[in-house]
């Protein structure tokens, strides 16, 4: 694992594939069920700047603006389960040239808006960010910024270009985000390309873009400020060379809610419970802010505080404690690693649903005891349905609580630094 943030994607499709993510393992099905998650550890080496100082709960801007945006679980590519998308409006900043993009997966577990070129109008162009960096192309060459996204199944490359993003009431104004498969950077540099399958289409990206409200507010922070570092951030060439380079942390891809206006400390995830058996379509929302208005208030729950510099937190099952937990709507099922289950290639397959417990700590010592239940996973994806709250498989590290984790509670993700009504993130609460 890296030291600083390694987005990180769980392909779980025919063939296995090696983990290089820092949240989990590489899970792949080999029951020929399909299902394809991007999900990602939300380490990051520092929380980036600009945030809030800590304070009290007073010092928490309150705001009137509409703040809900609807989510889903729905039918996805591939015949991928438990993927939870939204829409999202991306314009030219500062124009009314808009493009509402559907079908982009809400993602806890990394940061930033990435949307695939091919799910833009043709008459829609964004302006490129140039790179500032210094990665050799010359100082009076016409440069743009290329970024590298690496996922443990995988990679997304593109262009890093400004757009106005718009969900519900809320705004981020020229916010850079990832175009993947931008032409403007059609040459993938080699140690991207080296990173694994690339992630460049619908089919192989399994939804139109990714949306990133994790822990913290840019995906790489300070570690791509002070050195250009590999399988990141790149200074690309008019002639189409790339080669990497630093990337100041206002030209980073950007977590959107942390730009808002208003209702900007974190988010709020809230997904009805379903049956054992699944469900085949499920509506929730995804409300911005915390402790900001009155649909976002913590009422009483536990608050799980994360490793201010890896996002971390940490899970105790049974006789196993696993330090390299996480809490990510962008994976699709609980992940971890047992002995006990039987496995159907890399998810579990007990012969009758398994229930467990298991206790979630912060940083502060804090905890709350969770009881989840593993399903067969073969048995689950023979049927219809495409949402399950009990779809478990294996993890090399650490403890996912994916997507099962979700339903039927309120999630909360609060930001590095930003001050809520229970003090500044980072942290969890449900």
């Amino acid at each position: 694992m890296k030291t600083f943030l390694y987005l990180f994607f769980l392909l779980l499709v025919g063939a296995a594939l090696a983990s290089c993510g820092g949240g989990g393992g590489s899970q792949s099905s080999t029951s020929g069920a399909s299902a394809v998650s991007p999900a990602s550890n939300p380490a990051a080496t520092n929380a980036p700047s600009g945030s809030a100082a800590a304070g009290n709960s007073a010092s928490v801007p309150q705001s009137t603006i509409p703040n809900v945006q609807p989510i889903a679980v729905n039918t996805a590519p591939g015949l991928t389960r438990n993927v939870l998308t939204t829409s999202v409006t991306v314009c030219q900043p500062g124009t009314s040239n808009c493009a509402t993009i559907d079908n982009v997966q809400v993602d806890t577990g990394s940061h930033g808006l990435r949307i695939l070129a091919s799910a833009l109008p043709s008459g829609m162009t964004l302006a490129a960010v140039d790179s500032g960096g210094n990665g050799g192309n010359g100082a009076n060459a016409a440069t743009i910024s290329g970024e590298c996204a690496v996922f443990g199944g995988g990679y997304t490359w593109g262009a890093v270009r400004s757009a106005d993003v718009r969900m519900a009431g809320q705004l981020a104004a020229a916010l850079p985000i990832q175009i993947i498969a931008d032409p403007a950077v059609p040459t993938v540099p080699t140690d991207c390309a080296g990173a694994g399958p690339a992630m460049q289409t619908l089919t192989s990206l399994r939804a139109n873009g990714i949306l990133g409200v994790g822990l913290f507010d840019a995906d790489c922070g300070s570690a791509c400020v002070n050195a250009a570092l590999p399988r990141w951030y790149y200074d690309c060439a008019a002639n189409g060379a790339c080669v990497a380079s630093t990337q100041a942390l206002a030209q980073q891809v950007t977590n959107p809610v942390s730009h808002f206006a208003l209702d900007n400390n974190g988010v709020v995830i809230e997904l009805p419970a379903i049956a054992d058996a699944g469900a085949a379509s499920v509506a929730g929302s995804l409300i911005f802010g915390i402790g900001t208005q009155a649909n976002n208030t913590l009422d009483g729950a536990a608050v799980i505080r994360a490793n201010s510099q890896s996002g971390y937190i940490l899970t105790t099952s049974g006789a196993q404690s696993y330090a390299q937990s996480y809490i990510d709507s962008g994976s699709n099922g609980l992940f971890f690693r047992s002995s006990q289950l039987p496995q159907c290639g890399f998810w579990y397959c007990p012969s009758s649903t398994q229930g467990a417990n298991a206790s979630i700590v912060g940083t502060d010592g804090a905890s709350a005891t969770v009881s989840f239940e593993i399903a067969n996973a073969s048995a689950l994806f023979a049927s219809s349905n495409n949402a399950f709250d009990n779809l478990a498989g294996v993890s090399g590290t650490g403890f996912g609580w994916g997507l099962p984790f979700f339903y039927g509670r309120r999630v909360y993700t609060a930001i590095a630094t930003r001050m809520t009504s229970a003090g500044p993130g980072p942290y969890y609460a449900f």
